[in-house]
């Protein structure tokens, strides 16, 4: 985790492949309680210290990631998020060229919680919610090609899902097709960026991750 914006209210960073956000059943330490621990020695504060998850990323996936400091920031960030009031820009890598150079995805996702998988559908069928995603091809080298992507929507494992429906799995996305892992355990799916109106101060927060430190991800970037 590396810090990428903070002030009085709210506190974005971008993740490492790895890292869970939030608390779960593995009893790992999430990126809520790491940031809690920089906040109490930062400002040497005693007692409890406040961070509100105010969404989510995937623990094989890197980039952006906002947690607010005060609870009036986090009542008003989990509105936006879920008012589709925050941009956020991904980038993915993938083996296969997607058929188009650019199209807008339609698909209804239905999610096995027994195996933590989404599954795409070309029509809307029981218990399925409507996925809309926009991609572009932004980059290629030798053997891949770079994605960007714009989620109308925030379903289960998303990006994920709608392009391996497509033919296009994420590069190390064994859960989806991909063929191999990467050597990290990671998937190239990286929250790249993300602009929003501040929820206290009302103005506009712009920020981009890096990408992380490997060859690949790093000759994009360039």
């Amino acid at each position: 985790m590396t810090i990428l914006y903070e002030d009085n209210h709210i506190i974005i960073v971008n993740k490492a492949s790895g890292e869970i956000v939030q608390g779960d059943k593995t009893g790992d330490k999430p990126l809520s309680e790491i940031v809690k621990e920089y906040l109490k020695e930062k400002y040497n504060k005693p007692g409890n210290v406040f961070c509100g998850v105010t969404h989510r990323l995937d623990r094989p996936t890197t980039g952006i990631v906002v947690f607010a400091k005060t609870s009036k920031a986090l009542s008003r960030l989990n509105e936006m998020f879920r008012n589709d009031k925050v941009d956020k820009i991904y980038w993915a890598i993938v083996k296969n060229s997607p058929p188009n150079h650019e199209d807008t995805l339609i698909h209804w996702l239905k999610k096995n919680e027994r195996n933590n998988k989404s599954t795409a559908f070309d029509n809307e069928k029981q218990g399925t919610k409507k996925a809309v995603m926009h991609y572009k091809i932004i980059g290629a080298s030798e053997n891949y090609f770079l994605l960007e992507v714009d989620l109308e929507t925030g379903r289960h494992h998303q990006a994920r899902t709608q392009l391996a429906k497509i033919g296009s799995p994420i590069k190390g996305d064994l859960k989806y097709g991909a063929k191999r892992s990467n050597a990290d355990g990671s998937i190239s799916l990286h929250a790249r960026a993300i602009s929003f109106i501040h929820p206290v101060s009302d103005t506009k927060i712009e920020v981009t991750a890096p990408v992380p430190e490997d060859n690949l991800w790093q000759s994009f970037e360039q």
